[in-house]
C-alpha cells in the first residue's frame, strides 16, 4: 500500500484527498486499501474539517509524522509559504519519496524545491487549472476530472517519479500537460491571474464611488459574473501576483491599452468612434466564442460552456449572430464521434 501525505487541507488540498481515497476504494484488494492518506494542516480547525469529509484516513497534528515513510508528498499551501514548507518537511523525507505541489506559479517553486529539498527525493511541480471560491469546506473528488493538470518536473526527478505524479493526476480524472516553468507562469498570468486582478479592481473602483450604496441595489449578471474572482482568497491571490509580478505586470499593460483604445473611440463619436467601437467589441465576441466553443471527447465542450448556448433560447441567436456557425460544428462533431468512435482523438487541453 502507498502512502500519500498532503501537506494543507484547504479546496485542492482536500480535494485531492477526497478523489484519491474514492480511486483508492475503488481498486483495494480485498480489505486492503490502495492507498493511505495522511492529512497536516497548520490549522486545527480546517485539518478537523478535512477528517470529518473523510479526505484523509487519518491526520497528524505533526508535520514530521505526517510525511514520515510517505511515498508522496503533495504541498498544497499558499504559493509564498511553499519556500518554508520544502525547508520543514526536508529532513523528515524518505529517501526515494516524491514530492509535488499545486501552487498557481511555478518558477519560484521549483526554485525552491531545488534549493531546499535533498537530492534523496525527486520534485515534480503541478498546477491543476481547477478551483471554486470556497476554502475546504466546498472540497469535492471530482473537482480536478476533465482538468488540466500542468506538468514541471525538475530536471532531477527520476522517471519514476513523473510517472507516480502522472498516477494521481489519471486517479483524479484530470489531464496531465507538460509545460516549461517559465512558459506556464506567463500563460496562466493572462488566462488566470490577470482575471481576478480585474475582478478586484473592479469591486474597488466601484465600491470606492460615493454613489455605491445606490448602485449596489442595481447590480444584476453582468456585475455578479465580473465580481466573483474577487471573492477569493485574498492571501492566495496576493502569493500569486507576487511570485508572477513581471508577467501580470505584462498582462496589466496590455489591459490598459485596450481601455485605452476602447476609451479613445469613444471620444469620438462623431468620427471613426462607432466603427472602431464595433470593431473592438466585436474581435472580443468572435475571440470569446472560439474559446467557448473548443470540443473535446465526442464533441463535448472543453470550457463546460454549455450554458452559454442553451440559455434561454440563445442558443441558435449565438449560433447565428455570435457564433459564426461554431455551435452548428459542435452539434456536427458530437454527432461524428458518437458514429465514429475509431476516430475520436485525446485533445491537448491548454
Amino acid at each position: 500500500m502507498q502512502r500519500v501525505a498532503i501537506v494543507g487541507l484547504g479546496l485542492i488540498g482536500g480535494s485531492i484527498g477526497l478523489g484519491l481515497r474514492k480511486w483508492s476504494a475503488e481498486n483495494a484488494k480485498g480489505t486492503e486499501q490502495a492507498l493511505e492518506i495522511i492529512g497536516f494542516d497548520s490549522d486545527i480547525d480546517q485539518q478537523q474539517y478535512a477528517k470529518k469529509l473523510n479526505a484523509v484516513d487519518r491526520a497528524e497534528w505533526d508535520l514530521s509524522k505526517a510525511i514520515r515513510d510517505a511515498d508522496v508528498v503533495v504541498v498544497a499551501v499558499p504559493v509564498l509559504a511553499m519556500k518554508e514548507t520544502f525547508a520543514n518537511i526536508a529532513p523528515h523525507l524518505k529517501s526515494g519519496a516524491v514530492v509535488t505541489d499545486v501552487g498557481s506559479t511555478k518558477s519560484d517553486v521549483l526554485e525552491w524545491a531545488k534549493t531546499e529539498l535533498p537530492r534523496t527525493v525527486s520534485f515534480v511541480g503541478g498546477h491543476p487549472m481547477a478551483g471554486k471560491t470556497q476554502s475546504i469546506e466546498g472540497a469535492t473528488a471530482d473537482l480536478f476530472k476533465g482538468a488540466t493538470w500542468c506538468v514541471c518536473p525538475l530536471p532531477t526527478a527520476k522517471e519514476e517519479a513523473v510517472r507516480n505524479v502522472l498516477g494521481m493526476i489519471a486517479a483524479l480524472e484530470a489531464e496531465p500537460y507538460f509545460i516549461d516553468p517559465h512558459e506556464h507562469d506567463g500563460h496562466v498570468a493572462g488566462v488566470s491571474h490577470l482575471p481576478f486582478v480585474l475582478s478586484a479592481a473592479l469591486v474597488n473602483a466601484v465600491s470606492s464611488d460615493p454613489a455605491w450604496r445606490d448602485m449596489k441595489t442595481l447590480t444584476s449578471s453582468g456585475f455578479r459574473d465580473t465580481s466573483r474572482l474577487a471573492s477569493g482568497s485574498a492571501t492566495m491571490h496576493r502569493d500569486i501576483a507576487i511570485t508572477n509580478r513581471e508577467a501580470v505586470g505584462r498582462w496589466i499593460d496590455a489591459t490598459i491599452a485596450q481601455l485605452q483604445k476602447a476609451k479613445a473611440a469613444m471620444a469620438e463619436p462623431e468620427t471613426t468612434g462607432p466603427d472602431d467601437l464595433l470593431a473592438f467589441f466585436t474581435q472580443a465576441r468572435d475571440a470569446r466564442a472560439e474559446w467557448a466553443t473548443q470540443t473535446g471527447r465526442e464533441g463535448e465542450l472543453v470550457q463546460n460552456t454549455e450554458m452559454d448556448l442553451v440559455k434561454e433560447g440563445f442558443g441558435d441567436q449565438m449560433g447565428r449572430m455570435l457564433l459564426g456557425g461554431f455551435s452548428k460544428k459542435r452539434r456536427a462533431i458530437a454527432q461524428a464521434g458518437k458514429s465514429t468512435p475509431g476516430d475520436r482523438t485525446n485533445p491537448t487541453r491548454r
